[in-house]
């Protein structure tokens, strides 16, 4: 469980890392290297959260390919909300849904015992 909420906090600073900028009016009409700049003082803290993330989770007995699926499941989910809360403008359409669930589908296939 510290896995996962780990990985859902540093997502949230990621995505605001990545997409943040194209979500504000201020950061669009930003110089490309304020924006590069400001994207990496908040990924810092990202990467402090992630990084504990992964060796918690593996030291828990989860795998690398799990650790990998479990982080781009929880960004796909976090990005979600940042969309349609940052970005509504960005409407999610079926083929989104089809590719997300192909996605937890992937979820699916990593961790099942087989």
């Amino acid at each position: 469980m510290r896995t996962a909420i780990l990985l859902v906090l540093s997502n949230v600073f990621m995505t605001f890392a990545w997409y943040g900028h194209i979500a504000s009016k201020k950061l669009k009409a930003a110089p490309l290297w304020t924006v590069i700049i400001l994207s990496w003082m908040i990924a810092f803290f990202e990467y402090c959260l992630q990084v504990p993330a992964n060796r918690i989770g593996h030291n828990e007995g989860y795998t690398g390919a799990q650790l990998k699926i479990m982080q781009e499941a929880i960004t796909l989910v976090v990005f979600v909300a940042f969309s349609m809360a940052f970005l509504p403008e960005e409407k999610l359409r079926w083929n989104h849904g089809v590719g997300f669930g192909l996605l937890m589908a992937a979820v699916f296939f990593v961790y099942h015992k087989w």
